[in-house]
Protein backbone atom coordinates (compact mmCIF):
# COMPACT_ATOMS: atom_id res chain seq x y z
CA UNK A 1 0.00 0.00 0.00
CA UNK A 2 2.72 2.50 0.84
CA UNK A 3 4.38 2.01 -3.06
CA UNK A 4 0.86 2.49 -4.29
CA UNK A 5 0.74 5.37 -2.24
CA UNK A 6 3.91 6.79 -2.71
CA UNK A 7 4.06 5.39 -6.09
CA UNK A 8 1.14 7.63 -8.00
CA UNK A 9 2.86 11.44 -7.23
CA UNK A 10 7.08 9.46 -6.06
CA UNK A 11 8.34 7.72 -8.96
CA UNK A 12 12.25 7.95 -8.96
CA UNK A 13 13.05 10.69 -10.96
CA UNK A 14 15.76 12.83 -12.42
CA UNK A 15 15.99 16.49 -12.21
CA UNK A 16 16.34 17.73 -15.99
CA UNK A 17 19.78 19.07 -16.71
CA UNK A 18 18.62 21.53 -19.48
CA UNK A 19 16.65 23.16 -17.12
CA UNK A 20 18.90 23.49 -14.40
CA UNK A 21 21.89 24.59 -17.00
CA UNK A 22 19.94 27.64 -17.10
CA UNK A 23 21.90 30.72 -16.07
CA UNK A 24 20.03 31.45 -12.82
CA UNK A 25 21.20 31.95 -9.14
CA UNK A 26 20.06 32.83 -5.89
CA UNK A 27 21.38 34.59 -2.67
CA UNK A 28 19.88 34.66 0.24
CA UNK A 29 20.83 37.50 2.40
CA UNK A 30 20.57 36.61 5.88
CA UNK A 31 19.12 39.48 7.58
CA UNK A 32 19.03 38.24 11.34
CA UNK A 33 22.75 39.05 10.99
CA UNK A 34 22.70 42.47 10.02
CA UNK A 35 19.85 43.26 11.99
CA UNK A 36 21.31 41.36 15.33
CA UNK A 37 24.77 43.10 14.74
CA UNK A 38 23.37 46.57 14.89
CA UNK A 39 23.53 48.80 18.06
CA UNK A 40 21.51 51.52 18.13
CA UNK A 41 18.98 53.74 16.23
CA UNK A 42 21.15 55.40 13.82
CA UNK A 43 22.36 51.62 12.52
CA UNK A 44 18.87 50.30 12.26
CA UNK A 45 18.03 53.27 10.34
CA UNK A 46 20.97 52.18 7.82
CA UNK A 47 19.31 48.82 7.42
CA UNK A 48 15.98 50.14 6.90
CA UNK A 49 17.09 52.39 4.34
CA UNK A 50 19.72 49.32 2.81
CA UNK A 51 16.93 46.99 2.49
CA UNK A 52 13.43 49.23 1.18
CA UNK A 53 11.49 46.61 0.32
CA UNK A 54 12.06 44.16 3.68
CA UNK A 55 11.74 47.08 5.15
CA UNK A 56 7.98 47.94 3.50
CA UNK A 57 6.93 44.18 3.20
CA UNK A 58 7.95 42.71 6.07
CA UNK A 59 8.33 45.24 8.62
CA UNK A 60 5.32 46.79 7.48
CA UNK A 61 7.05 50.31 8.07
CA UNK A 62 3.69 52.72 6.72
CA UNK A 63 2.14 51.66 10.49
CA UNK A 64 5.11 54.29 11.65
CA UNK A 65 5.23 57.81 11.58
CA UNK A 66 8.62 57.07 10.19
CA UNK A 67 12.04 55.62 9.78
CA UNK A 68 13.50 56.89 13.23
CA UNK A 69 10.16 55.68 15.15
CA UNK A 70 10.52 52.26 13.44
CA UNK A 71 14.52 52.36 14.24
CA UNK A 72 13.96 53.19 17.84
CA UNK A 73 11.55 50.15 18.11
CA UNK A 74 13.77 48.14 16.54
CA UNK A 75 16.38 48.67 19.47
CA UNK A 76 13.96 48.34 22.36
CA UNK A 77 13.18 45.02 20.64
CA UNK A 78 16.68 43.45 19.90
CA UNK A 79 17.58 44.27 23.59
CA UNK A 80 15.10 41.33 24.59
CA UNK A 81 17.04 38.97 26.26
CA UNK A 82 14.77 36.09 24.91
CA UNK A 83 14.74 37.08 21.31
CA UNK A 84 18.63 37.25 21.30
CA UNK A 85 18.47 33.39 22.46
CA UNK A 86 16.39 32.60 19.96
CA UNK A 87 18.64 34.43 17.32
CA UNK A 88 21.08 31.75 18.75
CA UNK A 89 19.65 29.32 18.38
CA UNK A 90 18.45 30.16 15.22
CA UNK A 91 21.73 30.54 14.30
CA UNK A 92 22.79 27.23 15.32
CA UNK A 93 20.63 25.33 13.34
CA UNK A 94 20.59 27.38 10.18
CA UNK A 95 24.75 28.23 9.70
CA UNK A 96 24.85 26.09 6.93
CA UNK A 97 22.02 27.19 4.74
CA UNK A 98 23.26 25.75 1.34
CA UNK A 99 20.68 22.93 0.74
CA UNK A 100 18.02 25.30 1.11
CA UNK A 101 19.26 27.87 -0.90
CA UNK A 102 20.24 25.03 -3.56
CA UNK A 103 16.92 23.63 -3.63
CA UNK A 104 15.05 27.20 -4.70
CA UNK A 105 18.03 28.01 -6.94
CA UNK A 106 16.47 24.98 -8.87
CA UNK A 107 12.87 25.27 -8.19
CA UNK A 108 13.65 29.23 -9.66
CA UNK A 109 14.93 27.19 -12.69
CA UNK A 110 12.00 25.02 -12.90
CA UNK A 111 9.25 28.15 -13.08
CA UNK A 112 11.43 30.31 -15.23
CA UNK A 113 11.57 26.84 -17.65
CA UNK A 114 7.86 27.02 -17.63
CA UNK A 115 6.87 30.41 -16.91
CA UNK A 116 9.45 32.49 -18.80
CA UNK A 117 7.78 35.79 -17.86
CA UNK A 118 8.86 34.56 -14.28
CA UNK A 119 11.13 37.43 -12.51
CA UNK A 120 13.58 36.04 -9.64
CA UNK A 121 12.49 38.09 -6.06
CA UNK A 122 15.06 38.75 -3.45
CA UNK A 123 15.51 36.21 -0.98
CA UNK A 124 15.87 37.06 2.79
CA UNK A 125 15.92 34.84 5.78
CA UNK A 126 14.87 36.83 9.29
CA UNK A 127 14.20 35.70 12.87
CA UNK A 128 10.94 37.49 13.14
CA UNK A 129 10.16 36.58 17.35
CA UNK A 130 7.51 34.33 15.78
CA UNK A 131 5.58 37.42 14.36
CA UNK A 132 5.80 36.15 10.50
CA UNK A 133 6.60 32.57 9.17
CA UNK A 134 6.24 33.46 5.51
CA UNK A 135 6.45 35.98 3.20
CA UNK A 136 6.13 35.85 -1.11
CA UNK A 137 5.63 38.19 -3.23
CA UNK A 138 6.68 38.74 -6.56
CA UNK A 139 9.71 40.88 -5.80
CA UNK A 140 10.28 39.71 -2.00
CA UNK A 141 10.47 36.40 -0.23
CA UNK A 142 11.30 36.78 3.00
CA UNK A 143 11.80 33.20 5.43
CA UNK A 144 11.18 33.27 9.72
CA UNK A 145 13.87 30.90 9.80
CA UNK A 146 12.34 30.82 13.87
CA UNK A 147 9.45 29.30 12.24
CA UNK A 148 11.46 26.28 11.09
CA UNK A 149 13.26 25.13 14.65
CA UNK A 150 12.78 21.78 15.10
CA UNK A 151 9.92 20.67 16.69
CA UNK A 152 11.44 19.42 19.49
CA UNK A 153 13.11 22.90 20.25
CA UNK A 154 12.55 24.77 23.31
CA UNK A 155 10.58 27.82 21.93
CA UNK A 156 8.00 26.90 19.33
CA UNK A 157 5.48 29.41 17.37
CA UNK A 158 2.24 29.67 18.76
CA UNK A 159 0.72 26.63 16.44
CA UNK A 160 -1.30 23.74 16.69
CA UNK A 161 0.61 20.82 16.95
CA UNK A 162 -0.59 19.11 13.91
CA UNK A 163 0.42 22.55 12.04
CA UNK A 164 3.68 23.39 13.45
CA UNK A 165 5.06 19.95 12.90
CA UNK A 166 4.74 20.93 9.02
CA UNK A 167 7.48 24.27 9.89
CA UNK A 168 10.24 22.30 9.57
CA UNK A 169 13.70 22.70 7.22
CA UNK A 170 12.02 19.96 4.46
CA UNK A 171 8.86 22.19 4.14
CA UNK A 172 10.55 25.43 3.38
CA UNK A 173 10.92 25.32 -0.38
CA UNK A 174 7.63 23.43 -1.22
CA UNK A 175 5.80 26.32 1.18
CA UNK A 176 7.59 29.19 -1.17
CA UNK A 177 6.99 27.16 -4.24
CA UNK A 178 3.68 26.59 -3.39
CA UNK A 179 2.69 30.50 -2.84
CA UNK A 180 4.12 31.31 -5.89
CA UNK A 181 1.99 28.96 -7.55
CA UNK A 182 -0.95 31.62 -6.69
CA UNK A 183 0.72 34.45 -9.39
CA UNK A 184 -0.17 31.68 -11.81
CA UNK A 185 -3.22 30.24 -10.92
CA UNK A 186 -5.66 31.83 -12.51
CA UNK A 187 -9.55 31.20 -11.08
CA UNK A 188 -13.29 32.43 -11.46
CA UNK A 189 -13.70 35.00 -8.79
CA UNK A 190 -17.72 33.92 -9.24
CA UNK A 191 -17.52 30.58 -8.80
CA UNK A 192 -17.55 29.99 -4.80
CA UNK A 193 -18.42 26.17 -4.72
CA UNK A 194 -16.42 23.82 -2.52
CA UNK A 195 -15.11 22.23 -6.14
CA UNK A 196 -13.93 25.32 -7.31
CA UNK A 197 -11.67 25.35 -4.17
CA UNK A 198 -10.51 21.57 -4.67
CA UNK A 199 -9.47 22.60 -8.02
CA UNK A 200 -7.57 25.68 -6.51
CA UNK A 201 -5.27 23.93 -4.20
CA UNK A 202 -5.13 20.85 -6.65
CA UNK A 203 -3.72 22.97 -9.07
CA UNK A 204 -1.70 24.48 -6.64
CA UNK A 205 -0.52 21.16 -5.48
CA UNK A 206 0.50 19.72 -8.80
CA UNK A 207 2.79 23.19 -9.86
CA UNK A 208 4.80 22.55 -6.47
CA UNK A 209 5.16 18.96 -7.75
CA UNK A 210 6.05 19.78 -11.20
CA UNK A 211 8.44 22.39 -10.04
CA UNK A 212 10.05 19.84 -7.55
CA UNK A 213 9.19 16.50 -9.35
CA UNK A 214 11.88 14.72 -6.51
CA UNK A 215 10.06 16.09 -3.89
CA UNK A 216 8.29 13.40 -1.91
CA UNK A 217 4.20 14.90 -1.61
CA UNK A 218 4.60 14.80 2.33
CA UNK A 219 6.55 17.92 2.17
CA UNK A 220 3.86 19.67 -0.27
CA UNK A 221 0.87 18.73 1.28
CA UNK A 222 1.74 17.62 4.61
CA UNK A 223 0.54 14.60 5.36
CA UNK A 224 3.09 12.25 7.02
CA UNK A 225 3.95 9.03 4.40
CA UNK A 226 1.37 7.11 6.80
CA UNK A 227 -1.40 9.39 6.55
CA UNK A 228 -0.87 9.59 2.53
CA UNK A 229 -0.88 5.69 2.12
CA UNK A 230 -3.82 5.23 4.72
CA UNK A 231 -5.70 8.28 2.61
CA UNK A 232 -5.12 6.64 -0.83
CA UNK A 233 -6.36 3.01 0.61
CA UNK A 234 -9.84 4.85 1.37
CA UNK A 235 -10.12 7.19 -1.35
CA UNK A 236 -13.41 5.48 -2.41
CA UNK A 237 -15.07 5.74 0.33
CA UNK A 238 -13.88 9.18 1.32
CA UNK A 239 -15.15 9.95 -2.89
CA UNK A 240 -18.28 8.70 -1.84
CA UNK A 241 -18.86 10.95 0.96
CA UNK A 242 -18.30 13.92 -1.46
CA UNK A 243 -20.51 12.68 -4.20
CA UNK A 244 -23.48 11.06 -1.78
CA UNK A 245 -23.83 14.59 0.30
CA UNK A 246 -24.10 16.66 -2.97
CA UNK A 247 -20.87 18.40 -1.78
CA UNK A 248 -19.09 19.35 -4.99
CA UNK A 249 -21.38 22.29 -5.62
CA UNK A 250 -22.03 23.51 -1.59
CA UNK A 251 -21.57 27.19 -1.59
CA UNK A 252 -22.14 27.64 2.30
CA UNK A 253 -18.30 28.69 3.78
CA UNK A 254 -18.65 27.01 6.76
CA UNK A 255 -19.51 23.55 5.16
CA UNK A 256 -16.63 24.20 2.68
CA UNK A 257 -14.07 25.22 5.25
CA UNK A 258 -14.57 21.69 7.01
CA UNK A 259 -13.06 20.09 3.73
CA UNK A 260 -10.66 23.20 3.09
CA UNK A 261 -9.88 24.87 5.99
CA UNK A 262 -6.82 24.19 8.44
CA UNK A 263 -7.67 21.08 10.88
CA UNK A 264 -6.54 18.63 12.56
CA UNK A 265 -9.07 15.84 11.07
CA UNK A 266 -12.32 16.07 8.92
CA UNK A 267 -14.85 15.13 11.42
CA UNK A 268 -17.57 15.14 9.52
CA UNK A 269 -15.82 11.98 7.65
CA UNK A 270 -14.22 10.37 10.16
CA UNK A 271 -11.97 11.60 13.07
CA UNK A 272 -9.25 9.52 11.57
CA UNK A 273 -9.49 11.35 8.18
CA UNK A 274 -6.68 13.84 8.11
CA UNK A 275 -7.55 17.77 7.81
CA UNK A 276 -8.09 19.33 4.37
CA UNK A 277 -9.50 16.17 2.26
CA UNK A 278 -10.62 18.53 -0.53
CA UNK A 279 -7.70 19.85 -1.50
CA UNK A 280 -6.37 16.73 -1.20
CA UNK A 281 -8.92 15.36 -3.95
CA UNK A 282 -8.46 18.68 -5.55
CA UNK A 283 -5.03 17.27 -6.60
CA UNK A 284 -5.80 14.36 -7.49
CA UNK A 285 -8.18 15.56 -9.86
CA UNK A 286 -6.35 17.90 -11.52
CA UNK A 287 -3.38 15.20 -12.33
CA UNK A 288 -6.03 13.22 -13.77
CA UNK A 289 -7.10 16.39 -16.18
CA UNK A 290 -3.55 16.82 -16.78
CA UNK A 291 -2.54 13.72 -17.95
CA UNK A 292 -5.93 12.60 -19.47
CA UNK A 293 -5.51 15.90 -21.43
CA UNK A 294 -2.01 16.84 -22.49
CA UNK A 295 -1.62 20.62 -21.48
CA UNK A 296 0.91 22.20 -20.49
CA UNK A 297 1.50 23.66 -17.03
CA UNK A 298 0.80 27.06 -18.19
CA UNK A 299 -2.18 25.79 -19.71
CA UNK A 300 -3.09 24.52 -16.93
CA UNK A 301 -2.41 27.39 -14.38
CA UNK A 302 -3.94 29.50 -16.60
CA UNK A 303 -7.90 27.60 -16.54
CA UNK A 304 -9.88 29.38 -14.92
CA UNK A 305 -12.58 26.52 -15.63
CA UNK A 306 -12.96 24.45 -11.99
CA UNK A 307 -15.52 22.61 -13.58
CA UNK A 308 -14.29 21.98 -17.31
CA UNK A 309 -11.29 20.56 -15.16
CA UNK A 310 -13.13 18.49 -13.05
CA UNK A 311 -15.57 16.93 -15.93
CA UNK A 312 -12.59 15.97 -18.17
CA UNK A 313 -10.05 14.97 -15.63
CA UNK A 314 -12.35 11.70 -15.94
CA UNK A 315 -11.20 11.36 -11.96
CA UNK A 316 -11.82 8.24 -10.86
CA UNK A 317 -10.83 7.04 -7.17
CA UNK A 318 -8.28 4.48 -7.43
CA UNK A 319 -9.46 0.75 -5.56
CA UNK A 320 -7.36 0.10 -2.78
CA UNK A 321 -4.34 -2.62 -3.85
Amino acid sequence: MVLFACGKKEDSCELDDEILSQDLTVEVVRLEDEFFNADNSEEFLYLLEKHPEFTSEYLQADLYPDLNSLSEDLVQVHQDSALRVLYDSVQAEFSDFSDVEKELEQAFKYIKHYFPEFQVPKVYTFVSGFNSDLIVTEELIVIGLDYYLPIDHTFQPDLARYMAERYDRPYIVPMIVTAISSFFNETNPQDNTLLAEMIYYGKAYHFTKSIMPCTSDQYIIGYTPEVIAETFSNEEFIWSHFVENELLYETNPFEIRKYIGEAPFTDAISTKAPGRLGRWLGWNIVDDFRFNQEVSLDELMANPDAEQIFRQSGYRPRPPQ
